[in-house]
């Protein structure tokens, strides 16, 4: 093959350069081409790399811990969306850590070291919506007996002060909201500030979930994943959980803990698909709702009326 590519270069030359020369060489460099490549057949979603077949380069990661939180609140089966007073009844942190983590900075390995849960008492409404109940598996003599919020805040810090000396961490949460909306509503009910520790940026796991979907390689390999709608993830927890392959959600869903511990499960996979775990979101202390008034006063005209109420 390649003394015919010669001969047909020589030919062309001779040619003195004409058309009919130069369309013999561009016949024998593509022939020469497919003649030292073989093209793959069509690919399919098996021969997608795997993410356990190919990984990418270890990736430095800035913090060295991790608190995965995902609260639990009074609520009622509203109309207007998520304008409630909600008020947290149950607060439980997963602590995580690398078990791999190189002078460089670089590391893959999360692993749960220590875990802080307690239910907590609502004092603007004190008892439980049949709702809620049913909804987080919470009943009523578990909050009668728990600590009130600003109990709960002196011992999460006693606990995150506790050796391990915890200095540079990152909170991570199911989307933004437990930090962002449901600790920021607690502080104004229980007119308490909200923590200088727990005014940090956090990581909403969620978003980088998505964010780590959407590449090419792996998309490619979870398009037929059960939870998928054409191209779209339905990304609660469980859902999250099936696209990354991780399979069922392990224990109650909308139970705090239960919640938690598989969140720590999703950010282990992330970190051993060496995804970079940083803030992707700020908390903003003072957001405020229509129903806030002064002194940590709800405005009982503008709270949402539950559905099964609303005419």
């Amino acid at each position: 093959m390649v003394k015919t590519y010669w001969v047909l270069i020589t030919n062309w030359l001779s040619s003195q350069y004409t058309y009919a020369g130069l369309a013999c060489f561009l016949l024998a460099s593509l022939a020469f081409f497919f003649s030292q490549h073989t093209l793959p057949s069509k690919l399919t979603i098996s021969q997608v790399p795997q993410d356990e077949d190919v990984l990418p380069s270890p990736t430095k990661q800035p913090f060295d811990f991790f608190c995965v939180l995902d609260v639990e609140a009074t609520c009622e089966r509203l109309t207007e969306g998520f304008q409630y007073p909600n008020e947290i009844i149950e607060f439980p942190v997963c602590l995580m850590t690398w078990s791999d983590k190189q002078p460089d900075g670089t590391a893959s390995k999360l692993e749960i070291i220590d875990e802080f849960s307690t239910y907590v008492k609502p004092t603007w409404r004190p008892k439980l919506s049949a709702f809620c109940t049913e909804l987080t598996g919470i009943t009523q003599d578990k909050v009668d007996r728990a600590p009130q919020f600003k109990q709960v805040l002196r011992d999460l810090k006693a606990w995150l002060i506790h050796p391990p000396a915890i200095k540079r961490f990152l909170w991570c949460s199911d989307g933004p909201f437990d930090i962002q909306d449901f600790v920021v509503k607690q502080c104004f009910i229980s007119q308490v500030p909200l923590p200088e520790w727990i005014k940090k940026d956090a990581l909403d796991v969620r978003a980088e979930v998505r964010k780590y979907l959407r590449k090419p390689r792996v998309r490619n390999k979870t398009i037929r994943n059960p939870q998928s709608h054409g191209n779209f993830v339905k990304l609660n927890i469980p859902g999250q959980l099936k696209a990354l392959g991780l399979g069922e959600f392990a224990g109650r869903q909308h139970s705090g803990i239960d919640d938690t511990r598989n969140i720590c499960r999703i950010v282990t996979k992330l970190a051993k698909q060496n995804v970079s775990l940083n803030p992707n979101f700020a908390i903003y202390p003072k957001k405020r709702w229509d129903w806030m008034g002064r002194n940590g006063a709800i405005l009982e005209d503008r709270v949402p009326p539950p559905a099964d109420q609303d005419s």
